[in-house]
This record gives structure tokens, sequence and C-alpha cells, in this order.
């Protein structure tokens, strides 16, 4: 047992984490949760919910669950932990399953929760701009109930995502500019820790200093601390008088320059995309939308009064005619606006449709800098990707509104451990520039070496410590985030 007097638990000090997954066991615990508590499960898809939906998730095909159990309810969620815990199992979580980087894996075996039966929007408080609901709801869905209100939430990640798994992850997207991450949209959770126990984070209130902050130590914790089943979010007005633009440049460098001069100018625009000329030719590619430049684009959404709008438009306009505009346009259209946004939203479908393989595999980064570095970073992105020489596709798209850089590459399978490694070199440029890892996507498995280089080994340390307070016998998807144990 590791010492309780330690502020921190290092690894050397943790005591490995041991499982009952037999055979036998899983057989009990199933029958039992379903004879007494009638809560259904299932062997049958255990593959396809430890692995992304959209095929990314480095799990290996051991990493799968033995059962699946779909709760109803909080209580259900409680009385499936209580039992798992009492008999040592683990337990990994499963929503949209749109996320990267190997959240999903279940590297211990165990059991999965399935939050598939826990959909329901189950009130909006229309007067106080909040809406509640369960874990299992898809934000997609959500914003198309809430459109008739003259609302949404403002959160867009990966068309698929289901409101728990947002919060696991605490991911963004690209109106995290304008209206911030996942972190800005949660006031409230209820969730349920490794025993059984639930717990609700505060109440409704837009702010609150009552006593430690556990809505925000849930959030992004990747199913490792506790798993959310409801949640009170944040409603912002739908933007008004909505228009999008996109202005083709002539290279990445002058698109990112544009695109911080536009945030250090004041304006506050909706949105700012970067997308290079690979990109745009994947898109083309994809042949969902009309064909496209392909040279590095920027994508820009604006919302206000009819003049503010307009103004917004002439001064980003004119700065990129000032850097050798090759090509804008700007429209509030609703065909119009789904055509030129969808570009945008459809990139990660249009990558992967770039693999001349199926077997071919897609590695990306998703490291964020501070605003003023964001024009190195991408800089560097092409020049350690390119000095490769592989012949591999390689696409750069920022979130240039909060620094945040995808480099995507598509590689034959023979060659992802040296595509890694250069995407590695990306990683550790950002933190010199004094970024981060990841700005969305979370650690998972894929990057928990590196964590250790951005917080350091008494920062993993210390998360080590608040995993076990909470999960003694470390059943909540284990081995993300940090080791557990030297073994995983």
């Amino acid at each position: 047992m590791h010492p309780s007097t330690s502020s921190t638990l290092p690894l050397s000090s943790a005591a490995s984490p041991t499982y009952n997954h037999s055979e036998s066991q899983i057989t009990s615990l199933t029958t039992h949760l379903a004879q007494t508590h009638n809560i259904p499960s299932t062997s049958s898809n255990g593959l396809c919910r430890s692995r992304s939906s959209t095929a990314h998730s480095p799990a290996a095909p051991t990493h799968t669950p033995q059962a699946v159990f779909y709760p109803s309810s909080t209580q259900d969620v409680s009385i499936i932990l209580r039992a798992c815990h009492r008999r040592s199992v683990a337990v990994t979580a499963y929503c949209g399953g749109t996320s990267l980087g190997g959240a999903l894996a279940a590297t211990r075996g165990g059991v999965c929760v399935d939050f598939e039966r826990m959909g329901k929007v189950l009130r909006v408080n229309r007067e106080d701009m909040d809406v509640v609901v369960q874990a299992g709801v898809g934000w997609v869905e959500l914003n198309k109930e809430l459109e008739g209100e003259g609302v949404w939430v403002a959160v867009d990640p990966a068309r698929g995502a289901g409101v728990g798994g947002m919060i696991a992850m605490g991911c963004s997207g690209t109106n995290a500019y304008r209206y911030g991450t996942m972190k800005n949209h949660v006031l409230s959770l209820t969730a349920v820790l490794a025993d059984g126990t639930v717990v609700k984070t505060r109440n409704r209130p837009r702010k609150s200093s009552a006593g430690y902050d556990l809505t925000n130590l849930i959030i992004g914790s990747e199913g490792t601390l506790a798993l959310v089943t409801e949640a009170v979010l944040k409603l912002t007005p739908l933007p008004k008088n909505l228009h999008v633009a996109m202005a083709v440049l002539p290279s990445m460098q002058i698109a990112t320059d544009v695109a911080v001069k536009v945030l250090s100018s004041g304006e506050q625009l909706e949105a700012i995309e970067v997308m290079d000329r690979e990109c745009m030719r994947a898109v083309n590619c994809l042949g969902s939308h009309e064909r496209f430049e392909e040279l590095p684009t920027l994508f820009l959404k604006f919302a206000g009064s009819r003049l503010s709008v307009e103004e917004q438009i002439l001064f980003v306009k004119g700065l990129c005619e000032d850097r050798g505009l090759v090509a804008f346009e700007a429209s509030g259209e609703k065909e119009k606006i789904e055509e030129i946004w969808g570009a945008r939203k459809s990139l990660g479908h249009a990558i992967v449709g770039m693999k001349k393989d199926p077997d071919d595999v897609f590695v990306h980064t998703d490291a964020a800098v501070p605003i003023s570095k964001l024009a190195r970073l991408v800089e560097e992105s092409e020049r350690v990707v390119g000095e490769m020489g592989k012949g591999w596709f390689v696409c750069n798209v920022a979130h240039a509104g909060d620094g945040n850089t995808h480099t995507g590459l598509i590689c034959p399978k023979e060659d992802k451990e040296e595509a890694e490694i250069s995407l590695t070199s990306i990683q550790k440029l950002a933190l010199e520039l004094d970024g981060t890892i990841t700005g969305e996507h979370g650690i998972g498995l894929k990057l928990r070496d590196l964590l250790c280089e951005e917080v350091g080994s008494a920062g993993v340390d210390a998360m080590r410590k608040i995993k076990f307070a909470l999960d003694p016998k470390g059943i909540l998807n284990p081995d993300k985030v940090m080791k557990l144990d030297l073994d995983i």
C-alpha cells in the first residue's frame, strides 16, 4: 500500500491494481445485474465499444471489454459500479465513441458501461439559460431540439459525440475561440464514483465558491475519476445574422499571419480556422462539396448586427488583400453557409479518405500554443514532417482563434512508428513554445509519457494520488492519463 502521508504518489510507490476478470466472475456479474436489477448486458459487441467510431483509436485487438452494460438511469450506473467495485472488475465507458488517443481501450478487459439508453433531455430552463441532460445525449441532436427555443450549446466536436464523452474529454472544436471549451459550458454534474457513490457537484447557479470545484475536476478526467450520468449545461442565444467567409491565400504562413492579425485587432469573430493546401485537396477528393482552390484557406464566421458583420468582413478582406489574396467569398445564405462551413467540418472524413490502402493508418497531433507563436508551430510542423521525405499524405489545420493546431498524417502501417516519432517532435516543440501537447483530444494512452514532460513528474504523481483517492482499486478506465503500474 502506498504511504498515506505523501502528497503525491510516484509510480514506484503505487500498489499495482489487481482485477478479477475470470469468465465465471463476469458471468456472475452479468447474471446478478440482470436478475436482481433488470440491467441488460451483451457480450457480442465488445470490439466496437473499445475503439473510436472514426477508426482512429490505437487500441489493440485484445483491449476489449468482456461485457457491455446498458443503464437507463443514474441509479443503474451506481448499481453497476458498486457491483464492479466489490468484485474488482475494471470499467470503461462509452457514449458517442468519437474520442481519439485510446481513451476507449479496455486495456485490462473488464466491462463497459454504454450510455445509449441515457439520451434524454430532462429539462430546458429557458429563463435561466441552461439545460439538464443525460450523458448519452448527442450534441447535434440536443441542438436540433433546442433550435426552436433560439438557443444552443455552443460546443462542436466531431459529429456523433455524446455529452458524457464530451465532458470526459474536455472537448471543444471550431467554436472555442468565441464561446470557450466544454469547461465553459458545464454548470454542474451528477457523477458516480468508483464504489457507486452518487455525487452532485453543485446546483444550477452561474457561479459558486462552495468548496472544492468537483465539476472541473471531473471534466477532462477521461472517465478515470467518475462516470458522468447527468449534466447541467449553459445555453447561449443562437448567433444572429450569421455569415461565413473563405479567403484563399498564397501560403500557410500568410494565412496564419492574417489570422493572428485578426485576433490581435480586438474584432470578435465567431470562428477563425486555417487549412493548408493538402487539407483543401482532401476535401476536394471527398467530393461532397463544390471544388475549392487547393491553396491555404481561412474559414471565418461572423455574427451580430448587419453593420458590424459588414465591417468585420471588409476588415478581414482588406488584411488578406494586403497579403496577396487569391480569392474571397462571403455569404449569409443558409445553403452557402452549409457548403463553406461543411467543407471545414468534413475534414476528418476527408483525411481518412486519402488512404491509398485500407490498412494505412491515420496519426495526428493536437498541440496548442499561445496565439503569438501559432505561425511558428505551423511552419515547424510542415518542416518536421516534410523532412521525413516519405511521400506520406500530410496536412495541417489550425483552430487559429485559440492556437490549437492539428497535423494529420496518413502512412502505411509499417511506417507508423516512424510517423509517431515525427509528430512527437511537433508536440515537444509546442512545449518549448509554452504550449500544450493536447488542446482538445486528451491524453488517453497515447500521450502519457509526454504529459510528464508538460507538467513534470510531480504533476503526474499528484494526479495519480487523486486517482487512487477517488478510485482506490483503480477500476475506472485504468491506464489512461497516467500509468497505474509498470506493466501497461
